[in-house]
């Protein structure tokens, strides 16, 4: 009988296993912990939204839409970049719909990073951007945002921007951090890029979610930074929609021109009738508008509640983020921190130290606000225990 070989696989990710959010997700659960952790809502859309899903269905829109997306979508979209941040996009030929903005991410760096060239990101940050720079041949050139603050160390930026730098990631409102890139700084990194050939990745999810008056600057506003742009967002995060993974990208034509090639491989297109469905939806602008009011409320609640625990919390200017510090509480490591605290008082949350290659340790970590208001006073009640 001959005996049968399992083939094997070099990996083209050996360094990346099980994710943290995965990982604290599942704990939770099977500890009956309160999930501060991974960043969803657990609560749900506008009713309205689903209708008109359910319309959409019935109408019978329910096979391939376009590649780029269906026509009326993006004229939404361009239409609300052009109200809010002053830069008009092509509909035809300048914004593409994607399955949500982790792919969009990825098709962005594939369609422009070879092997060899360089990205920057700017430390902490999401998960995704290193894989997605590996996947492409490309090296991660880590630059970390300054400690405690988390603002752009521009000195920092400009030591590691070289003419391999094909590429650099910024994310505002940032997650984990909760800050928000000034107009003075996005027009800092416009003079730091102006003389390169290096393109931007503007991740910009969180950019209907921020607080106290702040704007949410886009790189869109910025013609020249525009100019060399891939702005990146989500109508997951900003309609409480995250599993349908519905996002788009946002670049001039000769950049979207080389998006759509690597795009139509790697998904094609988007699921129908949610497209037609955020269309309709965004015909009233009130939803994405109101937005700040009502995260600023969610996060006012859980500030005011966490200032009654010895977690002390930072300062959130966007996103549905809240970093605190436990230094007054516990001197353990980050991760083990928070395996403890979902544990032995029942809170899930991420340590900060997930979100940087070298896991550096600052005795932070990061609870989500996106909840039902029962949810953070259950998590508050025990929270107070510490």
């Amino acid at each position: 009988m001959t005996a049968v070989l399992t083939p094997t696989i070099r990996s083209r990710l050996p360094e990346v296993g099980t994710t943290i959010f995965t990982v604290m997700s599942a704990l939770a659960q099977e500890l009956g912990a309160v999930n501060l952790g991974q960043g969803f809502p657990d609560f749900d859309c506008d009713p309205a939204l689903l209708d008109h899903v359910n319309a959409a269905m019935r109408e019978g829109l329910n096979q391939y839409p376009p590649m780029t997306g269906v026509a009326p979508l993006r004229e939404r979209v361009a239409a609300k970049v052009e109200a809010l941040y002053g830069h008009h996009y092509d509909v035809a030929s300048e914004i593409t719909i994607t399955a949500g903005a982790t792919q969009a991410i990825l098709t962005a760096v594939l369609c422009c990073v070879h092997p060899g060239d360089e990205v920057i990101v700017l430390e902490p940050c999401y998960d995704s951007y290193g894989p997605s720079i590996e996947l492409a041949g490309g090296r991660v050139v880590r630059v970390p945002l300054t400690p405690g603050s988390f603002r752009p160390d521009f000195d920092k930026i400009t030591a590691a921007l070289n003419p391999k730098t094909r590429l650099i990631i910024v994310n505002s409102p940032h997650n984990p951090s909760a800050t928000v890139w000034t107009r003075a700084e996005m027009e800092h990194l416009a003079d730091l890029l102006a003389p390169t050939q290096t393109l931007l990745l503007s991740d910009e999810v969180y950019e209907h979610m921020v607080f106290d008056g702040v704007p949410h600057v886009s790189a869109a506003s910025i013609p020249a930074l525009a100019a060399r742009a891939f702005v990146v967002s989500s109508f997951g995060k900003t309609y409480h929609v995250t599993g349908w993974k519905v996002g788009y990208v946002a670049a001039p034509a000769a950049l979207t021109s080389e998006f759509r090639k690597v795009h139509q491989f790697n998904v094609f297109t988007v699921n129908t009738p949610m497209q037609h469905a955020l269309a309709r939806y965004m015909a009233n602008a009130a939803p994405h508008l109101e937005l700040p009011a009502f995260y600023q409320r969610k996060r006012d609640l859980f500030r005011d509640g966490l200032a009654r625990t010895r977690l002390r919390p930072l300062h959130t200017q966007g996103s549905y983020f809240q970093l605190v510090d436990y230094s007054a509480v516990s001197q353990l490591p980050e991760a083990e921190f928070c395996l403890w605290l979902t544990r032995e008082v029942g809170v899930a949350a991420i340590p900060l130290s997930a979100f940087y290659a070298g896991g550096f340790e600052q005795g932070l970590a990061r609870l989500c606000f996106a909840k039902r208001d029962e949810t953070l006073h259950a998590a508050l009640q025990r929270l107070h225990r510490l």
